[in-house]
């Protein structure tokens, strides 16, 4: 049984992995943390992580949360020696280099996106690239609902980053062409970003040549399929040694 320290319990996303959890029997959400401790559960729900208890016996931390809580939350895993899988985006360059650190202490696993199927969609647009070659202009669209803080998702960027490390980092990411004046050169990947409703994250990857137009799609149709890759992440994690792991490792 892994016993899971949650993060972010009382969000929507914290919930989504506490219902799930609750029909496995592999894993256990034996305490969590979150600003919000009003919300009932099975478990306790602390405000910080200087209030969770010396002897709480924790397997792995998942955490979905906000960017501006990640310090304590490494320090936290880095002190206790905890195995972290990260799923908040929005992290910035230190953010990463604080994750890249705090792995050289515990095991860390970090993805913008928890879902089995976005692994797959990074794996199929480098494939496209290397088989389309130049020629083809390739702009990312991204639909999330209103209560998304930033923009692009971090599903987008990633899904950017596969396509420039097969082909040796070549294009400039564009995030707004309303100011530009000039021509779209053929050495960037462009990202539109669109926010409404209750969408739960639709990535397209275009792909547009001369004469016809490939796109490659992941819809996400519930939460429950983060949740999902959330708990797989946990139960790998669990027994890896100390080191940086991506959802890659999880399937590799």
């Amino acid at each position: 049984m892994t016993r899971i320290l949650l993060s972010g319990a009382n969000g929507r996303m914290g919930q989504a992995i506490v219902k799930l959890a609750s029909n496995r029997n592999d894993c256990k959400i034996v305490a969590g943390i979150d600003i919000n401790t009003n919300v009932k559960n099975d478990f306790e729900v602390y405000a910080s992580f200087s209030e969770v208890p010396e002897d709480l016996d924790v397997d792995v931390i998942i955490d979905f949360t906000n960017p501006s809580l990640l310090i304590p939350l490494a320090d936290f895993a880095r002190d206790r020696k905890t195995p972290l899988v990260v799923a908040t985006t929005g992290l910035s360059k230190q953010d990463m280099e604080y994750l890249q650190e705090t792995a050289k202490t515990t095991s860390v696993l970090y993805s913008a996106n928890m879902s089995l199927g976005i692994c797959l969609l990074k794996d199929l647009v480098k494939r496209a690239v290397l088989f389309l070659g130049e020629g083809f202009d390739i702009e990312i669209i991204e639909k999330h609902h209103n209560q998304k803080l930033d923009a692009p998702s971090g599903t987008a960027l990633a899904l950017a980053d596969s396509i420039n490390a097969v082909d040796n980092n070549k294009y400039e990411y564009i995030y707004d062409r309303h100011s530009r004046k000039a021509k779209r050169s053929p050495r960037e990947i462009g990202f539109s970003s669109i926010r409404g409703g209750n969408i739960v994250g639709d990535h397209d990857v275009i792909f547009a040549g001369n004469n016809e137009i490939i796109e490659i799609s992941h819809k996400a149709l519930s939460r429950d399929i983060f949740a999902d890759g959330a708990l797989r992440a946990a139960l790998f994690l669990k027994d890896n040694e100390k080191g940086f792991y991506t959802m890659d490792d999880l399937l590799s």
